[in-house]
């Protein structure tokens, strides 16, 4: 996979590193000349360019990359760049970062955003994540609110406790995708049991997400 990504400050280069890893090659498009630092990140390919310009993205070969990652620290030159990937490139995914929260209204698809990622609602998220026993967390947003990636833990009294994964009855549009068991991270098995403080990480409609949390921990009164 070919990603391009905007931006070669700390949060693009820890991006790249970690496509690159993962065996992907990574474009990395950075407009300020103090922040070149290709030694830095050698297996990448580096382009000076202003990823707000039509034509500095034509030279920099965008239509070619399968996702574009707009992670500057300008919320406005994210949503520009956002808009030219997806209208003038045809790419197929464009990320975004989200700087301040009072802008993530405005990364929508309208503005080609297909998923967009906001610090502060991270940072608030883990936060909750990291305190919360018996209650559904948030963690990340796809597609625009169609499908989030939510947490619940397992208080000793829930109503699944000592149940098989085969056992639990989910809503609609529901996958349960990972259990975070300590420092295992597993992946469900029908006749794995669930336990106390298990961390279950769900895919799950916005919708349905109080039906969730309704079915996993019954009515129990923390």
């Amino acid at each position: 996979m070919r990603v391009a990504i905007a931006g070669a400050g700390n949060v693009g280069r820890s991006i790249a590193a970690e496509l690159l890893e993962n065996g992907n090659e990574v474009l990395l498009i950075e407009r300020q000349p103090s922040m070149m630092r290709p030694q830095l990140i050698p297996r990448a390919e580096w382009i000076l360019a202003d990823a707000c310009e039509l034509s500095s993205l034509e030279a920099a070969g965008v239509s070619d990359c399968d996702v574009v990652v707009a992670a500057t620290g300008d919320d406005k030159a994210n949503l520009v760049l956002s808009l030219l990937a997806k209208t003038e490139f045809a790419v197929g995914r464009v990320v975004a970062r989200v700087n301040r929260a009072e802008n993530e209204w405005l990364f929508t698809e309208q503005w080609g955003v297909d998923v967009s990622v906001s610090k502060p609602r991270l940072m608030a998220a883990l936060v909750e994540e990291a305190v919360s026993i018996g209650e559904l967390v948030r963690l990340m947003q796809f597609r625009q609110g169609e499908a989030n990636l939510v947490e619940i833990t397992l208080p000793e009294n829930a109503a699944y406790v000592g149940r098989t994964v085969a056992q639990l009855s989910l809503p609609h549009d529901v996958a349960l995708v990972a259990i975070i068991r300590g420092r295992r991270v597993l992946a469900p098995n029908r006749d794995d049991s669930l336990e106390k403080h298990d961390e279950l990480l769900f895919l799950a409609s916005t919708e349905v997400e109080e039906e969730l949390r309704a079915t996993i921990l019954g009515s129990t009164d923390l």
